[in-house]
């Protein structure tokens, strides 16, 4: 018996029951009783898990950029409907509107089986969505690294629809884009969870102290502790996933400001450009000089040399292409030719009063003589064929080095250390005179070439540098 009967609905209302109209072709009566049968089964006891709705919004907001664990996505989609599109799409509409989540989820694709393209287009409420398109992109994803790896290419999102486009791509890459859609959150909840006690520690420390705390790499805390120079690449390379020397300068200045702000090393990194403004509250002149030198290493060791002027808390980090290609220059004509370092180094300081760069010329010639001192190690290692280098062949290299840019040099083992003696140089003494930037520059150069070799495994001792007193030079090398 069919019952005629007349019913008032607000415009809210009618929205709501609107996927269930189209689901039926407009047949609104149909609608209305899918929606009354719906939920006549939601209410019998044995079979109800009914959340309030202030409490189902608030732990969606919670579970917000994370993943399913693995066994739980299983238990929610079976597996094996990734071998058909067509079902997995009948299955996912069946199983969520179940639920009465007013959800319709539309699979497009090019194949059925293994498909090389999928579009997913998800409709329905703002959470719900969201949630589903993470639980599908992962399921898809997963599901199909084995045999056709699908990559999330793009994600279009509003408050009620989701599209989602995939494609044929590699099984690092497929991984890789569903972390960077919907797992912002994901490693970070995850690793909390695996060490709560650890991670609780290092939060209330940092609240605690005001955020005064400093987090390095341990390389970077033994750098200090040894006095070098820390630079921090090691922290950079690993977010970047390539060599530092790799890194665009752009992506560079972003890293360097991301690492060393969340390290608390330094107060706020500003980038101007191709610019950078370091702000600190470090009291020591002693520490904010190794802060300034930090920079410009890294800097240097990304390829770009850079002018650094400091004050009381502010360092201030300015590209200096013009100096960099002078470098390249000087170093192509090492390389090249039998030019004596000397009169280079000469004309690269004139070069520096020129394009007044006078209060950073010792830093600039820190670069240069690293440049200088890998440059011809490299040479040196092409020309002999080798492999790894030891005490016996870095003696041998830097005998030679030595004979090209004129400097004469006695070697002595002592024990496991090798002593090194410069008897006279010619890139610090210029007749009678003696140039300590110069003098400077032949060290850079020495400890290039040992850097280059040894990377920070190499310790040096210096017994003795030429000076107007001294005479001749005297360092001690540890290398393992």
């Amino acid at each position: 018996m069919i019952v005629t009967k007349h019913v008032s609905l607000d415009d809210d209302c009618i929205k709501k029951m609107q996927p269930y109209e189209d689901k039926h072709n407009g047949n609104f009566s149909a609608a209305i009783r899918e929606i009354i049968e719906r939920t006549g089964k939601s209410n019998i006891p044995n079979n109800s898990t009914t959340i309030d709705n202030s409490l189902f919004k608030w732990m969606l907001n919670e579970i917000d950029d994370t993943f399913v664990p693995d066994n739980v996505l299983d238990e929610l989609i079976d597996p094996r409907l990734m071998v058909s599109m067509s079902k997995l799409e009948e299955y996912l509409n069946y199983r969520f509107n179940e639920l009465l989540w007013g959800i319709d989820i539309a699979l497009k694709y090019d194949r059925n089986t293994s498909p090389s393209e999928v579009l997913i287009e998800i409709r329905g409420t703002s959470q719900k969505i969201k949630l589903l398109a993470c639980i599908i992109s992962q399921f898809v994803v997963k599901n199909s690294l084995k045999d056709a790896p699908l990559e999330i290419k793009s994600v279009i999102y509003n408050d009620d629809y989701i599209k989602m486009e995939l494609s044929a791509s590699q099984k690092n890459d497929s991984l890789d884009s569903l972390d960077r859609f919907f797992g912002h959150n994901n490693e970070v909840i995850q690793t909390i969870k695996s060490r709560p006690a650890f991670w609780k520690a290092i939060v209330n420390r940092h609240v605690h102290s005001n955020y005064n705390m400093v987090t390095v790499h341990k390389n970077y805390f033994e750098d200090l502790l040894s006095g070098k120079v820390p630079l921090g690449e090691i922290t950079i390379e690993t977010l970047a996933r390539r060599p530092i020397r790799e890194i665009p300068l752009k992506e560079m200045l972003s890293f360097i400001k991301e690492v060393y702000e969340t390290a608390r090393i330094v107060d706020t990194v500003e980038i101007e450009k191709d610019s950078i403004i370091i702000f600190n509250n470090y009291r020591n002149i002693d520490a904010i000089e190794k802060l300034k030198k930090t920079f410009v290493m890294l800097l240097e060791a990304n390829g770009h040399l850079y002018e650094a002027r400091s004050t009381a808390n502010m360092i201030v980090l300015t590209h200096r292409p013009d100096i960099g290609i002078k470098i390249n220059e000087i170093v192509d004509n090492l390389k090249a030719s039998n030019t004596r370092l000397d009169k280079e180094l000469i004309s690269f300081m004139e070069f520096l009063k020129e394009v007044k760069c006078t209060p950073d010329i010792p830093l600039s010639l820190t670069s240069l003589g690293r440049r200088i001192g890998t440059s011809l190690m490299q040479v040196y290692e092409n020309e002999n064929n080798i492999k790894n280098w030891n005490q016996k062949n870095f003696k041998k290299a830097f005998e030679i080095i030595d004979s090209k840019i004129h400097r004469e040099s006695e070697w002595k083992v002592d024990g496991k250390s090798l002593v090194y003696i410069i008897k006279k140089c010619n890139i610090a003494s210029q007749g009678d005179k003696f140039d300590m930037y110069l003098c400077h520059t032949g060290r850079e150069t020495f400890k290039g070439a040992l850097s280059y070799a040894f990377g920070n495994k190499a310790e040096l001792e210096i017994k003795k540098l030429i000076s107007h007193k001294d005479k001749f030079c005297e360092v001690v090398i540890k290398i393992p």
